[in-house]
């Protein structure tokens, strides 16, 4: 047993996501998924421009190195904000130091000109190299139109999509309307609502922590044939953290179980982003294995090497200034909090 692993890899994440903290309480009080997402997330996305992203994106990354998180797997919704979004993410964590793969979330919720220029950041960002996959919101707010065109744009650069998939009720036609377009390097996320025999192909991200905050239910990804990775969407990257919550639910529905199948989610990610394997991350703690980790309180990475860079050292990053970055987003959050 060692204190050393490969970086953590969170598997969802929504870096726009990282100024919502504290914003201003919707129009009304949300009571089911669908007016959590019309109310708030739909509300917040709207009003964030390239600067708030930025600064979004360089605290999420810094939160995510500050737990031993070295790659985010992202997936970006600014429909007032597309052209050059996926750039200014990828900028963002590469100052901070921390991997990452981005796509943009095609949508019809804006008409089709909005997804069309969707589709159109995903293809310029793979195109001059970006690591990136093709985004699509869901199913259920794209026409099959852009549903088939996101996979077909995936297929041309060899990549796959990244999409949530049966989140809430509202998408339980998910495997009718994804049907023939899947393969294995699609990302599923949340899949609460889908059924066991759902026959699309791809990795499950699993999201317990937001599942829970949303009262959409618990997905039991074990119940899949599916490899399963874990995520966060949007809420940190701290994944010893989503490792503890994923294992005490799977226990909750079968108390027989032990946190190693959780574990081993948490180490799919390695699987999506296996850059990560060549990161090493010391932690406070030894052994870091799960059966010590889902009991030990306190857990944190001490060093932190990506690509034998030394990225984070005695309690602080090492290429930009934590101070700087955690001012600079509040000041971010104060604009976009004025605008909902």
């Amino acid at each position: 047993m060692t204190a050393v692993t490969p970086g953590l890899v969170c598997a969802h994440h929504h870096l726009y996501s990282e100024l919502a903290r504290g914003m201003p309480p919707p129009p009304k009080t949300p009571t089911d998924f669908q007016e959590i997402l019309e109310q708030i997330w739909w509300r917040l996305d709207a009003a964030l421009d390239l600067e708030m992203l930025e600064w979004s994106a360089k605290l999420g990354a810094l939160e995510a190195l500050e737990a031993g998180t070295t790659a985010i797997i992202d997936h970006n919704e600014t429909p007032n904000a597309i052209e050059g979004s996926l750039s200014v993410i990828a900028d963002a964590c590469a100052e901070v130091g921390v991997r990452v793969v981005t796509a943009y979330g095609v949508t019809d919720r804006h008409g089709h000109e909005g997804a069309v220029r969707g589709l159109e950041e995903n293809r310029r960002f793979l195109d001059e190299g970006g690591n990136g996959l093709v985004g699509v919101h869901a199913s259920f707010t794209c026409t099959e139109e852009t549903l088939e065109a996101a996979s077909d744009l995936a297929n041309e650069y060899d990549v796959g999509v990244h999409i949530h998939v049966a989140e809430g009720p509202g998408d339980r036609d998910a495997p009718e309307r994804l049907a023939g377009l899947t393969n294995d390097r699609w990302l599923l996320s949340h899949c609460v609502y889908l059924p066991d025999d759902h026959g699309l192909d791809g990795t499950i991200l699993h999201n317990p922590r937001s599942n829970l905050n949303n009262g959409v239910g618990y997905a039991n990804p074990a119940r899949f044939s599916n490899p399963v990775a874990l995520g966060t969407d949007g809420i940190g990257a701290n994944m010893i953290e989503s490792f503890r919550l994923a294992y005490v639910m799977h226990r909750s529905v079968d108390v027989t179980i032990g946190p190693d199948i959780a574990w081993s989610w948490l180490e799919t990610g390695l699987d999506l982003v296996p850059e990560a394997r060549n990161d090493e991350v010391t932690w406070s703690y030894d052994p870091m294995d799960p059966w010590h980790i889902a009991f030990t309180a306190g857990v944190h990475p001490v060093k932190i090497e990506v690509e034998g860079e030394v990225v984070y050292e005695d309690g602080a990053p090492t290429r930009v200034d934590a101070d700087e970055i955690r001012a600079k987003a509040h000041e971010q959050a104060v604009r976009l909090h004025a605008r909902l």
